[in-house]
């Protein structure tokens, strides 16, 4: 790391990469697994995994912030951008929906903003350092966000935000908390305010 205003407060860099999850890791079944898309959309989509996998994949490089206070810089993940599904057509959003919550395996859930969800900085990750996730890191599926590196300021929120094992993406009219939302944890988790933990 070479720019310290990259560094948010109370937070330190790591060179590894630590595994923190919410239950057990999940098996994969590809024959019986899909991603769903659903809500506040004008057609609700499932895919199979064959399916997504076939969908066109970009590359980003992000500084990831985990809420327990480690920072991991300059890191590589291939995937799937929401923001790309939508501008395709492929996601139509009704003018309606606000609110984006990843639902995962073993009922996690986390709630994001639409219009974080559409930044350049959320991705639907399939790949991390250019191999295919490992179980511990989410395969098949993760959500990440994170902040750019080029320096484009955009809303960045804890690593948290991102669901491990990504299930579907229900967009919602309405707010609602996530699991760790629901438990403590700070509804927008802001890394730059340190939004941490709820008042």
């Amino acid at each position: 790391m070479t720019d310290h205003n990259r560094l948010p407060p109370g937070q330190s860099p790591t060179g590894g990469f630590p595994i923190l999850h919410y239950g057990p890791i999940p098996e994969f079944d590809p024959s019986t697994w899909d991603f769903r898309i659903w809500g506040a959309v004008e057609e609700p989509i499932t895919w199979t995994y064959d399916q997504i996998m076939a969908l066109p994949r970009i590359r980003i490089t992000l500084d990831l912030h985990c809420v327990t206070g480690w920072s991991k810089m300059d890191t590589h993940w291939e995937g799937i951008s929401f923001r790309r599904l939508v501008e395709d057509g492929l996601v139509k959003p009704k003018p309606q929906a606000r609110f984006v919550m990843q639902h995962a395996e073993h009922g996690y859930s986390t709630n994001l903003p639409l219009n974080v969800a559409l930044q350049e900085n959320f991705l639907i990750a399939t790949h991390y350092e250019n191999e295919v996730l490992a179980p511990e890191h989410g395969f098949p599926l993760r959500g990440v966000i994170g902040s750019l590196t080029d320096g484009n300021r955009l809303k960045d929120v804890y690593l948290w935000k991102g669901a491990k094992w990504l299930r579907g993406l229900e967009l919602m009219e309405e707010d609602q908390l996530g699991f760790w939302e629901a438990n403590g944890y700070h509804n927008d988790g802001d890394v730059w305010q340190e939004q941490r933990y709820a008042d």
